[in-house]
């Protein structure tokens, strides 16, 4: 029978490299295909905050109404425009857009790959433990951008769009300042969606306790105070409503690092006592 041989560093390496390559052909091929849907992108999906009737902004007014408020939230108009102010401006934005657009998509593939370089490192038992990893990292993702598209971006654009200092400056945006501005608000969002994934990872190797987490609540509160501050515009309205979500993934992440430590705990006991 042959015994299987172990890796050397430089085999890992290129193991590495090809699981780099087909991530990447995922994020070029999905990109590619967004390059096409180029009108479909930009004037629906990219300028949609833009527009008044966009669903956010209807959903701000019939709570206004709803409250009693009358049409205090609604949004009448976008005192602004956008324009491209480089030779190459339009087509850069098109295509780092389409990019993004193959990134966001491919997300999954991208962590099955991942997944598949970390996954022979891991104990049979790890690998059982964490299935479902690819979804539910996915699905936080996309909660998470969906989150950052749906209501950071429009109380930016809203909040931006209308802030003048004065009657004779008109607001006129730089393409790749707006489309920068909705990428930010859309990955950060993202990626902090992410944080269970990260907590459970951590409590595993060891180095977060739901202890630790717990004993050190207000200090994240002051961390996701202050990434609402980065991510969303200077008013309190809209970082409170960022930060309730980022606060509920935070207690989430507590409960997810308790069950992890004690799913250990009750392992090690087992352990020493066989």
């Amino acid at each position: 029978m042959s015994i299987e041989k172990e890796m050397t560093f430089l085999d890992h390496l290129e193991e590495l490299r090809w699981h780099l390559i087909r991530a990447t052909l995922s994020v070029i091929i999905l990109g590619s295909i967004a390059f096409l849907l180029k009108g479909f992108i930009f004037d629906y999906i990219l300028f949609g905050p833009k527009k008044t009737d966009f669903v956010t902004y209807q959903w701000f007014c019939q709570i206004s109404q709803t409250l009693g408020q009358g049409n205090s939230f609604c949004i009448t108009e976008m005192p602004f425009r956008i324009q491209s102010r480089t030779m190459a401006g339009q087509f850069s934005a098109h295509l780092w857009t389409s990019i993004l657009a193959g990134f966001i998509v491919g997300f999954p593939y991208v962590l099955y790959e991942f997944w598949r370089f970390i996954s022979p490192g891991l104990h049979v038992n790890e690998r059982k433990n964490a299935r479902g990893f690819i979804f539910v990292a996915s699905l936080l993702f996309f909660l998470g951008v969906l989150f950052g598209y749906y209501i950071v971006t429009p109380l930016s654009i809203n909040f931006l769009g209308n802030y003048t200092v004065s009657q004779e400056v008109f607001n006129d945006f730089d393409l790749s300042s707006y489309i920068g501005m909705l990428r930010a608000s859309v990955l950060a969002s993202g990626l902090i969606f992410e944080l269970p994934i990260l907590i459970y990872f951590f409590t595993k190797i060891g180095l977060l306790t739901p202890a630790f987490l717990r004993k050190n609540r207000k200090f994240a509160l002051v961390i996701v105070l202050s990434l609402s501050a980065i991510i969303t515009p200077p008013d309190i309205a809209s970082q409170i409503i960022v930060t309730i979500p980022i606060l509920i993934l935070y207690e989430v992440s507590i409960w997810i690092s308790k069950w992890v430590y004690k799913r250990q705990q009750r392992e090690s006991s087992s352990l020493q006592k066989s």
